[in-house]
């Protein structure tokens, strides 16, 4: 359970759903509830697999390449720093790659759920550098993950999925409810906290040097 809510929890700050809110509804102008519907849920699946796929495969590319965690800590936490003060300053949208040359571009596409709502706008180099640090924590904690962590790692990234297809769903309710002035507060509180996690990341890097000294 503690690794569920764990991934979870920081999935769901860098990833920041609620924060793409407005650009969801700019995005999706004129669709109808069934579109609406699709865009959503395939944006939703769209973010699993990726997540999935980074989350087992990672590993082996930072092998290919020689990284090392303590390297990809460093490198991760910095940009999930970044991510947090852009989400700070109200700068999300810029910082995730959307801007108003790649909106209007995603208007007259007819599948948007890839690009740019998957990726880069959720699943992004944030997430992706956690998640692949997160697999060797988890290894260089057991020396070998069970299964147990590797179920509950699953389950968090579905519920993550899970949830953004449900906020994406409601992206009119909950702009109309919220207002703008309301998701830019929320975003500032997951920027926050999103902000806390990447330091920990440089933090927890930063100690494993100085104990390999």
């Amino acid at each position: 359970m503690e690794v569920f809510l764990l991934l979870f929890a920081a999935l769901f700050s860098v990833l920041n759903p609620i924060g793409t809110v407005p650009i969801f509804v700019g995005l999706t102008e004129g669709y109808t509830k069934k579109e609406l519907s699709k865009t959503s849920l395939w944006t939703a699946l769209n973010v699993f697999i990726i997540l999935m796929i980074t989350f087992f495969i990672g590993q082996y590319v930072l092998s290919f390449f020689g990284i090392t965690i303590t390297a990809l800590k460093i490198a991760g936490g910095l940009i999930i720093t970044n991510s947090g003060f852009s989400l700070l300053n109200g700068q999300f949208s810029k910082n995730k790659g959307i801007n108003k040359k790649a909106e209007e571009e995603a208007q007259v596409r007819n599948d948007i759920a890839l690009t740019p709502l998957a990726m880069p706008m959720l699943a992004g180099p944030g997430s992706m550098s956690l998640l692949i640090a997160f697999y060797q924590q988890l290894k260089e904690s057991d020396k070998v993950i069970t299964t147990y962590e590797i179920l509950s790692s699953c389950f968090a990234m579905l519920a993550v999925a899970l949830t953004i297809y449900i906020i994406l769903r409601s992206a009119y309710y909950l702009s109309r409810i919220l207002g703008s002035s309301g998701i830019v507060a929320i975003s500032r509180i997951v920027g926050f906290l999103t902000i806390a996690i990447g330091i920990q990341y440089i933090i927890s890097a930063i100690l494993s040097i100085i104990r390999g000294i």
